[in-house]
């Protein structure tokens, strides 16, 4: 399927593509047995009286709906106003629900068409997506293995083309490891990023609504269309201005994290740890990431706690009843899994989340040294065969890599990172902390654009897509605060430490215009430079770095300076405008003018050499 901004694009020269794209999916889905993708189906004349309906809206309009005639899936744990919603169980549908849930609602209010609700691992219980009565689906690129789960139907429903994109849910991994086993993008947002309202709950507390597309572009139009608060929904979160600061996607290097190699697990697979050493180098040498090497072993310790601790009692709070009332009807695994949860105590639940944060202090301190993470998105992938002999035990393996993601509070995106020398594609996902959604998408397409060349499990090309962001140093996160420093916070100055224990990171050297005058002020300690600009002064411009600071730490860095000095607007030599530091006038009547140097470091050095 063409993504978002090819599909426009032929909605615009084309009258009749959009009632041709929609009328083509449904010829396929009713050509051939995709019975395993989907669970139900939104009648072909309701969807063509929706492209009729959107047919009447003018090209000038269209341009409010961000998502005008992109034909989209949702997982059947998510409810769509006449449709039932199953969860993967028959028995637990009761009948057609009334509403959609808010994320669907807002999805089709900016344009989107919906097509159908896809399969599912039962109550979203398994990473396998085996565990359903409507069949298993497969992986696109070989009818052996699994898609992975459990949002599998919303996986292989943009990897084979049915849809441009579609929503699954995400509590242990179910939306990364079907992306990585179809070779597309699997978005797993910061939790409360999205509503879950009208989503039947795994694990409340943890569930998070995801998103797989084709590319991080697309993934990132239906991001800014999906976010959003809502009242209604517990857990449903407004971040602050200041959350999420990702200073590092604007810097010319960002420090990534990387496990150990005796903490990077493969359960005997042999080609996907080449492939993730070649991400890794890819990533060190074209793109300008710092390596640093870190002991996983604190996440997984978090891991653990999700499927052998009492937050797996979650999901017998969610279903349990339902469960108890109906165990024949519910899948072996997942009935032993949801029953057995009901053992778990009060005592338990307490006990394991005092190791929870026992286990963030430990985390907490390996993020103090690394921006982001990279790790595989699953460690090897499985034949039916396979997951049937040792259902429970190949499922954990799975989960190795992102059981920790949601209990941590963390945000991922999982990446297509190259195929494999039998035909399966590999792929990596990238963690970072809430609310850094957009910078990981950003990230994420450089890498994906790095490590593939094919979309999904078709021929067309990674590289006749839109890119979803310009690199360009001025692209600027909203919850970071750019600012010029022209002395003593230069780097290796004596008060650059007031921007490093800030977070704040380097972003580029450059010049002023010509309009500005250099001076060395007197009786500073340590000595510091004015910077005061001059109208119709010529000169060659004083050099300069601009930082970015993260949003909440910015008050405190302009409470420190001095007088006097000051914050005001400095022009760049290329015509932008930043915030830096001045001096005011008054203060140069008795200071050297050294604006012949053209940098307060040049100065110094000059010192030096006469000395």
């Amino acid at each position: 399927m063409p993504d978002i901004t090819t599909l426009h694009n032929l909605y615009t020269n084309d009258p009749n593509g959009l009632l041709t794209t929609i009328t083509a999916i449904y010829d396929r889905i009713e050509g051939k047995d995709l019975n395993p993708v989907w669970i139900s189906i939104i009648p072909r004349e309701n969807a063509i009286a929706r492209v009729k309906q959107l047919s009447l809206i003018t090209i000038e309009e269209r341009v409010k709906l961000p998502l005008y005639g992109i034909p989209f899936a949702v997982k059947d744990n998510i409810d769509v106003a006449t449709l039932s919603t199953t969860a993967g169980c028959p028995a637990f549908a009761c009948g057609p629900v009334a509403e959609n849930a808010p994320l669907v609602e807002k999805l089709e209010q900016a344009g989107a068409i919906l097509i159908g609700k896809t399969n599912m691992d039962q109550f979203a219980t398994g990473l396998v997506g085996t565990r359903s009565p409507y069949g298993a689906c497969a992986s696109v690129f070989n009818t052996n293995y699994i898609s992975g789960g459990s949002s599998s139907g919303s996986a292989v429903a943009v990897a084979s083309g049915l849809v441009t994109f579609s929503l699954g849910t995400d509590t242990a991994g179910s939306g990364r490891i079907p992306a990585m086993f179809n070779n597309i993008i699997g978005l797993k947002p910061t939790r409360g990023l999205l509503s879950a309202r009208g989503v039947v709950p795994a694990c409340r507390s943890l569930d998070c609504v995801s998103i797989f597309a084709e590319t991080a572009s697309d993934a990132a139009i239906i991001l800014s269309v999906a976010r959003g608060f809502d009242e209604f929904d517990p857990y449903s979160r407004i971040p602050s201005d200041s959350s999420g600061a990702a200073p590092w996607i604007i810097a010319p290097t960002f420090r990534i994290g990387i496990p150990t190699l005796n903490t990077r697990e493969f359960f005997r697979d042999i080609h996907n740890p080449v492939l993730f050493q070649k991400a890794i180098n890819v990533i060190s040498h074209d793109l300008n990431g710092e390596l640093i090497e870190f002991d996983l072993t604190p996440f997984l310790n978090v891991a653990s706690l999700l499927y052998k601790g009492p937050w797996v009692a979650e999901r017998y709070a969610a279903v349990g009843s339902f469960v108890d009332q109906h165990l024949t009807e519910i899948d072996p695994t997942v009935r032993t899994i949801i029953t057995n949860a009901k053992d778990y105590t009060a005592v338990d639940t307490f006990n394991a989340i005092y190791e929870l944060e026992r286990l963030k202090k430990k985390t907490n301190k390996l993020w103090e040294i690394f921006d982001v993470m990279l790790v595989p998105t699953a460690p090897r992938a499985f034949t039916f065969d396979e997951i049937a002999a040792a259902p429970i035990e190949y499922n954990s393996q799975l989960g190795y890599y992102t059981n920790f993601v949601n209990l941590l509070d963390l945000a991922a995106i999982a990446i297509p990172a190259g195929i494999r020398p039998d035909g399966l594609p590999f792929g990596v996902t990238l963690i970072s902390h809430a609310f850094t959604d957009t910078a990981l998408l950003i990230l994420g397409d450089r890498i994906h654009r790095s490590l593939a060349t094919n979309i999904g499990g078709s021929s067309r090309s990674l590289a006749d897509t839109p890119k979803l962001l310009s690199m360009d140093n001025r692209i600027l996160p909203s919850n970071c605060f750019l600012i010029a420093v022209i002395g003593a916070h230069l780097s290796g100055q004596p008060l650059n430490y007031q921007l490093t224990e800030r977070k704040a990171r380097l972003i580029r050297t450059c010049r002023t215009n010509q309009e500005y005058r250099l001076y060395a002020l007197k009786d500073g300690v340590p000595a510091k430079p004015g910077l005061l600009h001059v109208k119709n002064s010529e000169g060659r411009g004083i050099e300069l770095e601009i930082w970015a600071v993260p949003a909440d730490k910015i008050a405190s860095f302009i409470a420190m300076i001095p007088s006097p000095l000051s914050i005001g607007s400095i022009h760049l030599d290329d015509g932008q405008i930043v915030k830096g530091f001045l001096v005011e006038p008054s203060a140069v009547n008795d200071a050297q003018d050294i604006t012949h140097f053209g940098g307060w470091r040049s100065y110094l050095n000059s010192i030096k050499a006469s000395s």
